[in-house]
């Protein structure tokens, strides 16, 4: 009896057996020759958003997940010590403006000496040359051209400093006005807040990073492949993605980067198949256009497998063909109104 049903056991199990081969076969396909495939995780470029000047962080107004756009104020450094150096340096430039209009004004006089001491000489030294005044009157005329002279250059040359003065001033306030504008923090490029680094009120050091900042329009996947198939890529070469959290979906990609080097290699390469075992880094970009469309849905860090074709002139299999999602609402608008 026990061996007329373990009979019939033995043979369920093979019918199960059999049947889950056939579903495996079935939603996994194999490759066509001239097809590669690798596993990878999707990526995205990260940009800090980071304080250009050491100083104290009023506020914060990101928060983890958010979507931003270029130019979106992320957050806004404390300002009051840098308003106070403006006002200083606005202080400073009235007070050169002041001291150019008295250096033109003493210009203006010391010119007029200079030109009257001028006459003088010149009707002194008339009268020399007909022997009605003496040496001693022409020497003193001559003594009191050369000191209008004088006052004439250093007046010109306080105007030149007051002039300086007020280039000074100008390029302080230029300066400080610069930092006020660079108290306010905003997104580089459009992306989703990834981590919020520093908390409204901390202290924080030059450079200091606020936040980090995924671009969702240079998003890409990883993937190491063997030296015979990534030595016959080329930039721009079609490749797909499918993710491991949506295996329904089949994303269309670009290879945007081959690397010269291999990443990891055996320990000895000296004949072809351990040259074969060379394993070269490989980048499969998604279109930046395409991502705009999902752009809520977008997440790094998913693992899936990336495709390429490694022979020229073979077709997708279908299960490779392109299949995406619907987009979403809003991208849909905003895509038609462009």
């Amino acid at each position: 009896m026990l061996r007329k049903y373990a009979g019939f056991i033995l043979l369920a199990v093979a019918l199960v057996g059999i049947a889950i081969f056939g579903w495996w076969k079935y939603t996994h396909p194999g490759l066509p020759d001239g097809i590669a495939m690798a596993n990878g995780r999707l990526e995205a470029e990260q940009v800090q958003v980071a304080t250009k000047y050491a100083g104290r962080v009023q506020d914060v107004l990101a928060e983890e997940g958010d979507l931003v756009t270029a130019g979106q104020v992320i957050a806004r450094m404390d300002t009051r010590d840098v308003l106070a150096q403006l006002g200083e340096a606005r202080a400073q430039l009235l007070s050169a403006q002041s001291a150019e209009g008295e250096a033109q004004s003493a210009l203006s006089a010391r010119e007029a000496d200079r030109l009257l001491a001028r006459q003088e000489l010149a009707r002194i030294d008339q009268l020399h040359k007909r022997g009605f005044a003496s040496s001693q009157l022409l020497d003193k005329a001559r003594a009191s051209m050369d000191a209008a002279e004088a006052m004439f250059q250093a007046a010109q040359a306080t105007l030149r400093r007051s002039i300086a003065g007020i280039d000074a001033a100008q390029a302080t306030i230029n300066r400080v006005e610069a930092a006020v504008d660079d108290s306010t923090l905003t997104a580089p490029r459009s992306g989703r807040i990834q981590y919020k680094l520093i908390q409204p009120g901390e202290v924080v050091a030059a450079g200091t990073p606020i936040v980090t900042l995924l671009d969702l329009t240079d998003v890409y996947m990883t993937v190491f492949l063997p030296a015979s198939d990534a030595g016959v890529l080329g930039i721009g070469d079609e490749a797909r993605i499918i993710v491991d959290p949506a295996p329904q979906y089949v994303i269309p990609a670009r290879v945007t980067f081959v690397a010269e080097d291999a990443q990891f290699t055996p320990k000895a390469v000296e004949t072809k198949d351990e040259r074969e075992k060379l394993m070269f880094r490989v980048k499969l970009t998604i279109d930046p256009k395409l991502l705009s469309l999902w752009e809520s849905r977008v997440k790094t860090g998913v693992r899936g497998v990336g495709y390429v074709r490694v022979k020229r002139g073979i077709e997708w299999p279908e299960n490779l063909a392109v299949k995406l999602p619907e987009p979403t609402l809003e991208a849909a608008s905003e895509n038609a109104g462009h």
